[in-house]
Formats: C-alpha cells, sequence, structure tokens
C-alpha cells in the first residue's frame, strides 16, 4: 500500500512532505534525517501520557478515582492506543491525525481535526503551567506560600516557561527532545517519593484514608460524573508522536513498542500515585493544584525526612514544563502542514533557514497561548481559571478524538498491505474499539461542558468554556474556506480528494 502524503495532491506545490523529507531534512539535506529513537520515544509518550497533577486529583475525589483510572484506561486508552498504531502503520507520514482524517473524510475533516487538536493545546499550556507554578512555591514554602493565590505570580510564571520551551524547540527537535527527556525524567523521582513516602507513612502510622468497597464504588450523582471526563482526558497523549513520524527512526516498529510500554508506565503512574497520596493523606486535605507536593509535603515531615519536599517541588514543576515543551514540538506539525496544503497561510509551512523547524507554528502557538493565560485568568480565582483552562482543553483536544476513531472506522474499507500493524481480531475488533472510542469521547465532550461544583461564578465559566471553545472552531472554519479561495485563485483547482 502507498504511503499517503498530505501535499502530494497539491499540483505544482512542492514542500517537504511530497518527496516524504522530514521537516529537519528539509532544511539540511546533510541533517540526519531521524532524531528520536526508542529511548526518545518512550520517554516522549510518559512525558506526554503522565501529568502530575491528575493524581492530585484523582487522590482529591478519593478512593473511588482507582476505579475510574480502570474504566478510563479500558474504554478509551486502550482503543486509542490501538487505533494509533494501525493508523501510524498504515500513513506513517509527519502529520499523523490531519493524514488520516483527511484520507477518510476529505480536505476539511483533516484540516478541522488539525485545527481542534492545535487550538486544544492553547488552553493546555497555561492550565499545566499554573500546575508547575503551584508546585514552585513549595520549594521555600514558608518564604513563599504567600503567592498561592496571588494571580500576578502565576501569569509571570506561565509567559516566562512557555517562552522558554518554545525557543528551545524552535532551535530544534533534536535539542528540545532534551526538555522532553529531562521532564520524563523528572517525573519519575516524585513518583517514587510520593510511592515510597507513602509506604513508609502507611507502615508508621497506618492509612490516612479507609479503601473499603463502599468507599471504592464511584458515585453515579452529576457533580462526580462530571469528575469521570477529567480522568479519561488524563489518559489522552499518544497519538501526538504520530505527528513527527518522519522524524522518529524506523516509525512502523518503534511507536507500537514505545507505544505499549509508555501505556503500561502511564497506567501505573496514575493509579499507584492515587493511591499512595492516599495513604498519606485523606481526600479532604488534598488539592487539585498542589495535592501531589502536599502528600510529599506532609509526609516528609511526618517521617522525619523534610529535605524530600523542595527536590520534589523542583521536579515536578520540571516535569510540567518538559510536557508542555513535548506537546509544543508536535503540535507545531500541524499548522506545519495545514500551511503546505495552503488552508492556512503559506507561512505556516515555512521552516527556520538554519534550524529547520516550523518556526511559525511554534511562535504563533506560543502568543495565543499567552493570550489564554489572561483570558483564563480574567473575572476569576486562579483555581478558577485553572477549572475553566482545563474544561476547555479537554473539549476541543477531544473534538480530534471523534475524528480519530470515525477514520478508523472508515479506513477499514480499504485494503492494508503486509507492513501494516491490524488490531488484534482485524476488521470486527477494529470497528468495535472505534465505536467505544467514539462513543467515550463523546460523552467526555458533554461532561466538560458543566462548571465543576465548588466554581463560584458558574454562568461566567460555562459562557468562557462554551465560547471559547466555539470561537476557536469558528475560526478555524473561517480560515479553512478563506484556505480553499486561495487554492482555487492559485492554480484554479481543487486538491485531488475535494475532487473525489
Amino acid at each position: 500500500m502507498s504511503e499517503y502524503n498530505p501535499s502530494a495532491d497539491q499540483p505544482g506545490h512542492a514542500s517537504p512532505l511530497s518527496s516524504g523529507v522530514s521537516i529537519a531534512e528539509a532544511a539540511d539535506p546533510n541533517r540526519p534525517r531521524r532524531v528520536m529513537g526508542f529511548r526518545d520515544l518512550l520517554l516522549f509518550y510518559v512525558v506526554t501520557g503522565v501529568s502530575l497533577r491528575w493524581i492530585a486529583t484523582a487522590a482529591a475525589a478519593g478512593p473511588s478515582s482507582i476505579v475510574i483510572w480502570i474504566g478510563a484506561w479500558l474504554v478509551f486508552y486502550t482503543p486509542l492506543a490501538l487505533s494509533v498504531i494501525e493508523l501510524s502503520s498504515r500513513f506513517p507520514n509527519e502529520g499523523g491525525l490531519y493524514v488520516w482524517s483527511k484520507r477518510a473524510f476529505g480536505d476539511f475533516s483533516g484540516f478541522m481535526a488539525a485545527w481542534t487538536y492545535w487550538t486544544s493545546n492553547l488552553p493546555y499550556f497555561p492550565a499545566v503551567l499554573y500546575f508547575a507554578a503551584s508546585n514552585v512555591l513549595f520549594m521555600r514554602q514558608a518564604q513563599w506560600s504567600h503567592l498561592s493565590a496571588n494571580p500576578t505570580f502565576y501569569i509571570v510564571f506561565a509567559l516566562l516557561t512557555l517562552t522558554a520551551a518554545t525557543l528551545l524547540n524552535v532551535v530544534g527537535l533534536d535539542v528540545g527532545k532534551w526538555l522532553h527527556n529531562a521532564g520524563a525524567l523528572a517525573m519519575w523521582i516524585p513518583v517514587l517519593i510520593v510511592i515510597g513516602m507513602g509506604l513508609v507513612a502507611y507502615h508508621r502510622f497506618g492509612s490516612a484514608t479507609t479503601f473499603s468497597i463502599h468507599a471504592m464504588k464511584p458515585s453515579v450523582r452529576l457533580n462526580d460524573i462530571i469528575f469521570w471526563s477529567v480522568l479519561t482526558f488524563a489518559f489522552g497523549g499518544c497519538e501526538t508522536a504520530s505527528f513527527m513520524a518522519e522524524e522518529i527512526k524506523n516509525a512502523r516498529r518503534t511507536i507500537p513498542l514505545a507505544l505499549f510500554l509508555g501505556g503500561l508506565t502511564v497506567a501505573f503512574c496514575y493509579i499507584i500515585g492515587t493511591v499512595c497520596v492516599l495513604l498519606a493523606l485523606p481526600s479532604s486535605e488534598v488539592s487539585p493544584l498542589q495535592g501531589l507536593v502536599q502528600a510529599i509535603a506532609k509526609t516528609s515531615d511526618r517521617v522525619g525526612l523534610p529535605f524530600f519536599l523542595p527536590v520534589a517541588a523542583l521536579l515536578i514543576a520540571l516535569s510540567n514544563i518538559g510536557a508542555s515543551g513535548a506537546y509544543l514540538a508536535a503540535v507545531a506539525r500541524l499548522p506545519f502542514v495545514a500551511g503546505i496544503d495552503r488552508y492556512l497561510p503559506s507561512s505556516f509551512g515555512a521552516l527556520h533557514p538554519r534550524w529547520g523547524t516550523p518556526w511559525v507554528a511554534l511562535l504563533t502557538q506560543a502568543v495565543i497561548g499567552a493570550i489564554f493565560i489572561f483570558l483564563g485568568q480574567a473575572g476569576t480565582s486562579v483555581k478558577g481559571a485553572y477549572d475553566v483552562l482545563v474544561s476547555m482543553g479537554v473539549i476541543t483536544y477531544f473534538i480530534p478524538y471523534l475524528y480519530l476513531f470515525a477514520s478508523m472506522f472508515k479506513l477499514q474499507s480499504e485494503p492494508a498491505g503486509e507492513e501494516v500493524i491490524r488490531v488484534p481480531g482485524g476488521k470486527p475488533t477494529a470497528y468495535a474499539l472505534s465505536i467505544l472510542g467514539f462513543a467515550t469521547t463523546l460523552f467526555t465532550i458533554a461532561l466538560s461542558v458543566l462548571p465543576p461544583p465548588d466554581e463560584p461564578n458558574k454562568p461566567l465559566a460555562v459562557v468562557k468554556i462554551v465560547g471559547g471553545c466555539g470561537a476557536l472552531v469558528l475560526i478555524g472554519v473561517g480560515l479553512y474556506w478563506a484556505g480553499r479561495r486561495r487554492v482555487q485563485r492559485g492554480d484554479g483547482s481543487l486538491p485531488v480528494m475535494d475532487r473525489q
């Protein structure tokens, strides 16, 4: 089966992707084409798949979150990972989700899948950097604790770290990947500290939480069901590396193995991390913004090892900064290939003359991400801003998953070559996984519209969530049709897939 090229159907429009050339090689033919090996990819999946902030969020909900973790892994992560493995082996091109959706449903669907995925990261960056900022304060808890509710501190911290992560990725993936790798490694040490201290606290003082069957039974009240969407969201991210497939060594073999091991790591960290936080603290004392470092702080005092706290706080912050850098690198490839297809201004398809990176897309992400930092904070508390940003991120992030699972379903009608890695059970299993993943995604989007029960200004929160997401989608529709007219004026024809 021939490889699909997102720009091959643009007559007279040469691009790095039109000949299978990676972004790095397009800028410098003598530069090594593949810059990410198995180790880099595994660490990338870990740093994008695990966010320590969700361990705190889950622990704040109590022991029932453990059952929800397992359920979310089964009904969302498993269908997603298996779909990504098959689709990335069918079409191992740079662009991933954009290429799959375009192949299945045409140019408009490909563009909107890429656009909504890209824009979902605009509220994501401020949210994850807010979490990093809240943990930095524990490096010098006595001196800096007064900043915990100070919006100016959070805004300045988020702007500075977003700028640094952007500049590293502009210099190049072979440089930026070290931030991603450092973030993945920085995540492990706090997780191990939480696990170790939780077990020590349990041995010395007993569990701070009762893990009974009744306590672990998930509540079906509306406010608790809303929480399910957040833990489902936490399992997203395994599709990100496919956006950079042209820069992965032996992508067809490397992606499935790294994805399998990364998935086990993600599930282990979330479930065991949540259990150990609850061993050290009752759920009523856990904060979604600072719960993990709070558990370390309290437990380190109880067991007489206070020096662990500043180290863990620094590493938790670094892991989240690394995650933001990894997403910056991956999703910048989406407007890059859309720029090549001329549905965004051509500058999005431009490469930096020295470093060979999609620098326009990267800088645009950073600028709009900075705007969302201010918009999310407007008229609310630090926690309120964080909750709104999370909800906006979930909705816009899950719209592309509707395209992904629908593409998985639709593309089963195409023949698969011997090199394609099929899901176990073939087409019947693939159809079932697609339907399960699509239904879970749709349910999660519906729940994310509702504000959390402790939000003091619920109407404002809903307006921000729905209005912000709606505006992003409408902007994407407008850009697509403007780009379509640009294509028609440029060569007098539509792309091949639109003429079919």
